[in-house]
């Protein structure tokens, strides 16, 4: 069976994946049920010994309970690992099935702005989830059922016992409540302060070099100085409250099992039950409040789980990839009235934009900065969804194809290349564990760069570091172009592709774009240097968003031409006569 059929749905994604582990847990609930009957052996061994073993003065009676005692202990001594290695486990598959959706969840956020600090909440949330349920956390609530047991049990002993126990037990739940009340909002914002810390930490490490060279390093650490002492202070308080209700906790069990071993021994002074009576009371007693205290012990990580699963659920709802793996494009690309408005942003950046190219054909998109082009780009490619209009692929909107089918016919060099910890042929090929050396060479050579890479120490092994910072800006633009010709896409976007290139990387820059029409492929390439020009066949103007022209190359660039010419030479005729 594929992973796609057996993955949780979508509508609260992370419950349901540990609703779906109900078998395990049950068998878990069973185990902790044999454990609680073998936590009786102990009382019921101290009832035979004081009143059997000791009035018969019988040794071998002794000998006889010690062995089975003994038995039993090792039972629940491994029905007890049983299930903690079990539990582990639940944890452990919980986290398989949840974590390509909580990557996929980060990567989503990211593109939409919905990430909060440093964007890794999501993960964080999922470890919370996976070492609970291996903790004692589902351990304590396995026990509490068992509470009325032990209780009644402390009943069958005499009555003032059981009234004694039932007593201590109501004071020891509603300190569990008080719990409850004392640290929830504690918690809330013990994580909000860590979020927040961590994103004044990361904005940081992505920026070091800008603040070393500017001098700004003392004053964002005086920002997460800020940051860290304000979790502190949460974290001091949660610990304060927890601490507080912990301790409470024991030193409240303890003189409850004190309160019934002595109305154990006022009833065996008043001759209404037995020194075996007292002990075995004083031992259920302990027992059926240990739930209790062990929930108390256990609730900051129980609470924090239940936060984490909460939060998991909201952000995974919309992480499902729902779509088919329809045939590869190879026609034409039809933008149809787009308009769309970037995350967070109050007014869209590009609106009524509508154009259609074929294959074979590029396209360039000029204009000033901040006129939009990146906008479509991203438009373009799925990443921003667009909030009018739409973009299609031989008549199919982008999000009909799931995102790895997508893409293996999409080509894209941002504005900004990000490059990945790795060697460049991994980078070229996208990492793509199927890559043939011939596929990555192919790749390299469309964009020109193949006698630079293996012009370097280890060739297309070398290493490149995080972000790709041990190449240049013009040579990681030169990887990043043949990252995004590799596997010959149908559909390939520039963003600015020439920023950072000489003369020679903007004549294999052109190649690249011939080599790629040629084959069908449709190129559009945002730019402002006309260098770029030289291979497109249409231009498309972007002015404050609005497409103010489109068509063929020559026809555009002529009317931008006249009143550029116009202007010049209405100047030189104000010079002359000035003159």
């Amino acid at each position: 069976m594929s992973k796609r059929s057996v993955a949780p749905p979508p509508s609260n994604l992370a419950s349901n994946a540990v609703r779906r582990l109900r078998s395990p847990l049950v068998a878990a609930v069973l185990i902790s049920s044999f454990i609680n009957l073998l936590a009786l052996s102990g009382s019921l061994f101290s009832l035979q010994v004081y009143d059997r073993v000791l009035p018969a003065q019988s040794l071998a009676t002794l000998v006889t309970l010690m062995f089975l005692l003994v038995g039993v202990y090792l039972i629940q001594w491994l029905l007890d690992m049983l299930r903690g290695r079990m539990l582990a486990r639940v944890g452990q598959v919980v986290d398989t099935w949840l974590a390509p959706a909580v990557l996929a969840t980060v990567r989503r956020q990211n593109l939409t702005g919905d990430a909060s600090g440093d964007g890794l909440q999501p993960m964080r949330d999922l470890d919370q989830v996976r070492l609970f349920l291996g903790s004692q956390g589902p351990v304590a609530i396995f026990d509490l059922p068992w509470l009325p047991v032990f209780l009644a049990s402390t009943f069958l002993l005499h009555p003032m016992l059981g009234v004694a126990t039932l007593v201590g037990a109501l004071l020891m739940i509603a300190l569990l409540a008080a719990t409850e009340i004392a640290s929830k909002q504690l918690s809330r914002r013990n994580a909000e302060e860590t979020t927040t810390r961590n994103a004044v930490a990361e904005a940081a490490r992505r920026s070091s070099e800008t603040l070393r060279t500017m001098g700004l390093g003392q004053r964002m650490e005086g920002r997460w100085l800020g940051r860290h002492h304000a979790l502190q202070a949460t974290q001091l308080a949660l610990s304060d409250v927890t601490s507080l209700y912990g301790t409470l906790s024991r030193m409240l069990r303890q003189l409850i099992q004190s309160l019934i071993l002595a109305v154990g021994a006022y009833l065996v002074i008043q001759g209404e039950a037995t020194a075996g009576i007292m002990i075995a009371a004083s031992i259920l007693s302990a027992r059926t409040l240990a739930p209790i205290d062990n929930a108390v012990a256990q609730w900051r990580i129980l609470q924090a789980a239940r936060q984490s699963l909460a939060r998991l659920d909201g952000c995974l709802a919309q992480s499902a990839d729902a779509g088919l793996d329809l045939p590869r494009p190879s026609e034409r690309l039809d933008v149809n009235q787009i308009t769309v408005l970037p995350p967070r942003s109050e007014r869209p950046t590009i609106a009524g934009i509508d154009f259609s190219l074929k294959a074979g054909e590029a396209l360039a998109v000029l204009g000033p900065s901040a006129g939009g082009k990146s906008t479509l780009a991203r438009a373009l490619l799925g990443v921003w969804p667009s909030l009018a209009g739409s973009v299609r692929l031989d008549g199919a909107t982008l999000d009909q194809w799931p995102e790895a089918t997508k893409g293996s016919f999409v080509g894209y060099l941002p504005q900004t290349v990000e490059l990945f910890d790795g060697s460049i042929a991994g980078n070229i090929s996208r990492f793509d564990p199927a890559a043939t050396p011939a596929a990555i060479v192919a790749a390299a050579k469309s964009a020109g760069v193949h006698e630079m890479i293996v012009r370097l120490p280890e060739g297309y092994a070398t290493r490149i570091g995080e972000a790709g910072l041990a190449l240049s800006g013009g040579q990681r633009q030169r990887v990043g172009l043949a990252r995004a010709l590799y596997g010959d896409p149908f559909l390939i976007v520039l963003d600015e592709p020439n920023a950072a290139l000489d003369q020679d990387g903007e004549t294999a820059l052109n190649k690249a774009i011939h080599a790629a029409k040629a084959r069908g492929a449709i190129v559009v390439v945002l730019a402002h240097r006309p260098s770029i020009l030289a291979e497109v066949d249409k231009v498309l103007v972007l002015q404050d968003g609005r497409q103010t022209a489109f068509g063929p190359a020559h026809e555009v660039l002529k009317g931008m031409t006249r009143p550029r010419q116009a202007t010049a030479n209405a100047q030189a005729s104000r010079q002359a006569v000035a003159a």
